[in-house]
């Protein structure tokens, strides 16, 4: 018999969309970081991408600033999360892994977050799955389920237009 013994702030979130199109359109709209920060943030948001170099320790930097900020708060100021980390890995039209560290003098968002993008091909174009391991417990679990949503919204809207 095996334990598997997991940290305590152990906690994945997931979204997945059915996207109309193929996953090389999808991939290609990842990788270039013009469209990236089109798509990427939620409802409410508008993004600023300093670096993003997409390659297997590419490292990235950007910024997701609020637009209505009465009853937000930002992880980073008031009204910004300004994030950074390194794809870690990345495979043409499939999947793309990238850990995620906010910018934050909050120690319930200074843990590192660990996304994977799945594009998975199927008849009717391709399964985007969103997989957050390890996310900062200062994330409120409904919060990031409707960033998350959002975000694949905004991807199949960009895509499939």
């Amino acid at each position: 018999m095996f334990i598997i013994i997991q940290p305590f702030n152990y906690r994945i979130d997931s979204a997945t969309r059915l996207i109309k199109v193929s996953s090389k359109d999808i991939y290609q709209s990842f990788i270039n970081p013009d469209t990236f920060a089109l798509w990427l943030p939620p409802q409410g948001m508008s993004a600023k991408i300093e670096t993003f170099d997409v390659c297997e320790g590419g490292v990235y930097k950007m910024s997701l600033i609020y637009k209505v900020t009465d009853s937000q708060k930002g992880k980073t100021s008031r009204d910004t999360d300004v994030f950074q980390g390194t794809f870690l890995k990345v495979v043409k039209d499939t999947k793309i892994v990238m850990s995620v560290v906010f910018d934050s003098e909050d120690p319930a968002f200074s843990s590192e977050m660990i996304q994977t993008w799945y594009l998975e091909t199927v008849s009717e174009g391709t399964r985007v799955t969103l997989i957050c391991e390890y996310v900062p417990k200062g994330i409120r679990k409904e919060d990031h389920d409707i960033g998350l949503n959002s975000t694949l919204e905004n991807l199949a809207r960009f895509v499939e237009r």
